[in-house]
């Protein structure tokens, strides 16, 4: 799929409370395996994101933020529990969930960071690019 500026992708939780439309090209996806993201998703966290402007949630009154750390946070629907967003404070984007959104996506991995924190009961084995921490051009906190 070609992303142009009109291009939308729709996504939901689990429980449909919270959904969202994207509107735009989206980053390619990231696998992060930080033990924070392993924790609130039981793997990896595999996210995209989008220009805050870009994006539309409804529902957005059934979305909890967690502070993450002292620059960042985690929104997911207080009524199932699904992870959908992450934010930095100083960026103008939101990471979005990759499974969160409808089929097709037309998303496609790109690679994996904080692999030196990843669980030690699965292996990447996918041949994407694999960094100990976070990679150029990827905002990380440093919580």
């Amino acid at each position: 799929m070609t992303d142009s500026d009109d291009t939308l992708r729709t996504g939901r939780c689990n429980c449909g409370a919270v959904r969202f439309t994207t509107r735009g090209p989206l980053r390619a996806v990231v696998a992060c395996h930080c033990s924070q993201c392993r924790r609130q998703t039981g793997l990896h966290y595999a996210a995209t994101n989008v220009a805050d402007g870009r994006l539309t949630v409804e529902g957005a009154d059934a979305v909890t933020w967690y502070r993450a750390s002292q620059e960042a946070g985690r929104g997911f629907c207080r009524h199932c529990g699904s992870a959908l967003f992450w934010k930095h404070d100083r960026e103008d984007y939101t990471s979005v969930l990759a499974g969160s959104f409808d089929q097709p996506t037309g998303l496609a991995m790109a690679e994996h960071i904080f692999c030196d924190d990843k669980a030690d009961f699965y292996e990447i084995t996918d041949g994407l690019p694999q960094y100990a921490r976070g990679s150029p051009g990827i905002v990380v906190a440093d919580g």
